[in-house]
């Protein structure tokens, strides 16, 4: 199994990655919660990974801390839980945020999330409850802000800022309509596609 990832950033699509360990390329897919926090494209990162093998496909999930992963490990145990809709979950909302829907029983926050409905959300939050008894959000990921992340990379255009969110957003599950009007509601001139990510998911949570 492959747990952990050293090596240079050498594409960054949200939410996939490739990321370059001794002369080989890996893709990996990350949360956007995760993501927001890696290095520029040229840098070094460390990624713990989760692998998962199908009959038709290898893919590697990726978080930057080992809690996120535990995390990321616990949500997809749950019954009607796939990595894909793991993935959707952790990047429509923190760690926290995800602790405390569940702590409080809070479906109405979860049904908000792509793909979730209100029998998965009922299923998350009694499966999930007691295994994250315990667990203090502060453990699980690391913090959020909502500062913007620094990124002394040069800007692509703005359509193609525009386009990479959406088909970000589409990735993790959200309809085309929907993607299209919340990234035209959120977008300024100045912001990169991970920023515009970031805002449209936070305005759908």
């Amino acid at each position: 199994m492959i747990g952990r990832l050293r090596g240079i950033l050498i594409e960054k699509q949200p939410p996939e990655l490739l990321i370059e360990v001794n002369g080989i390329g890996y893709e990996v897919q990350m949360p956007m919660s995760c993501f927001y926090e890696l290095p520029n494209i040229g840098e070094e990162a460390i990624i713990y990974t989760h692998f998962i093998v199908r009959e038709d496909a290898q893919l590697l999930y990726g978080f930057n801390t080992v809690k996120e992963r535990a995390l990321f490990r616990e949500v997809i145990k749950a019954n009607g839980v796939g990595p894909k809709l793991g993935l959707a979950i952790l990047s429509g909302m923190t760690a926290s945020q995800f602790v405390a829907s569940v702590e409080r029983e809070d479906v109405s926050t979860l049904v908000k999330l792509p793909g979730v409905g209100k029998k998965t959300a009922e299923r998350l939050v009694v499966e999930m409850k007691d295994r994250l008894k315990g667990w203090s959000a502060g453990d699980l990921f690391t913090p959020f802000t909502d500062a913007a992340p620094v990124d002394s990379a040069p800007q692509p255009a703005q359509s193609n800022v525009e386009e990479e969110a959406i088909s970000a957003l589409l990735a993790l599950g959200y309809k085309p309509t929907q993607a299209s009007k919340v990234i035209s509601q959120v977008k300024t001139e100045e912001m990169s596609s991970e920023q515009l990510i970031r805002e449209a998911l936070k305005s759908m949570v």
